[in-house]
């Protein structure tokens, strides 16, 4: 069990928890004795279920959808009978500058849209009528859905769709008990950070190393984040302990952006 925490109780459903961040929250679930499953677009999806089943209490099960499409988010939980926590992390992160005269660009910044915002929508839709009073509903944005930089418009627009959701959905649903909150990660070590932050580096011709520097000194607390070290925040989250926390956009950044 997690130190703090015990869902042994508790159905969970993670997206994009193939690996990165949601791999992180999923093994936190995992140790905590929550019945688990894992949600991700890939088929790796099935690999790292097996991979945490070692760690739960139940075999994990990986759930294999695409959450830009309705009818496949209904189908992949059709087998619920509820779920009361519901981790929306699936996401996509890729650069659309807006000057880039590549049409590329456009398909991307509609790709991010749809899997970031609609995605999440739609996980939230047809998981509603599985949420039971008191559920939980945490929601993974960033400290970009606070702020911005350049040349990430779709990424930075859906991060801040996403507490724009969290706070309207927080005051639907509070009246049965449920809570909606964001997690706002800053710089964690994931694939995803890691291409952006050579993306970066490459537009403004500085050494990736060096503006990683740059980033974690920036922050109060040095050192760049593991997606295990962000993990306890959406376990305390979804847990009893934070029965009076919703529509709230908190910061998991070591002291980077304090907004």
């Amino acid at each position: 069990m997690h130190a703090a925490f015990d869902f042994s109780d508790k159905t969970v459903l993670v997206t994009g928890a193939s690996r990165g961040i949601g791999y992180g929250i999923a093994e936190g679930f995992a140790r905590s004795g929550a019945s688990l499953a894992i949600l991700a677009e890939g088929e790796e999806v099935h690999a790292a279920a097996e991979r945490l089943s070692g760690l739960a209490v139940s075999p994990v099960r990986g759930l294999h959808c695409d959450i830009t499409d309705r009818s496949d988010v209904a189908r992949a939980i059709a087998g619920f009978d509820r779920v009361d926590v519901l981790i929306n992390n699936a996401g996509l992160e890729r650069p659309t500058p807006l000057g880039e005269p590549d049409p590329a660009v456009d398909d991307t910044f509609a790709r991010v849209m749809a899997v970031n915002v609609t995605g999440t929508y739609n996980v939230t839709r047809e998981a509603l009528s599985k949420l039971p009073d008191g559920g939980r509903v945490v929601i993974t944005s960033s400290i970009w859905g606070k702020t911005a930089v350049p040349d990430f418009s779709a990424y930075i627009a859906s991060k801040h769709a996403l507490i724009g959701l969290t706070r309207t959905w927080a005051k639907e649903l509070g009246s049965r008990g449920i809570t909606v909150n964001a997690v706002c990660p800053g710089w964690v070590k994931t694939e995803a950070a890691i291409r952006s932050l050579h993306s970066m580096a490459a537009k403004t011709g500085t050494a990736p190393d060096v503006l990683l520097d740059e980033i974690v000194s920036a922050q109060a607390i040095g050192g760049l984040m593991e997606p295990s070290d962000i993990a306890g925040l959406y376990l305390f989250l979804a847990s009893d302990a934070a029965a009076n926390i919703t529509g709230q956009a908190i910061n998991a950044d070591r002291g980077e952006v304090m907004v």
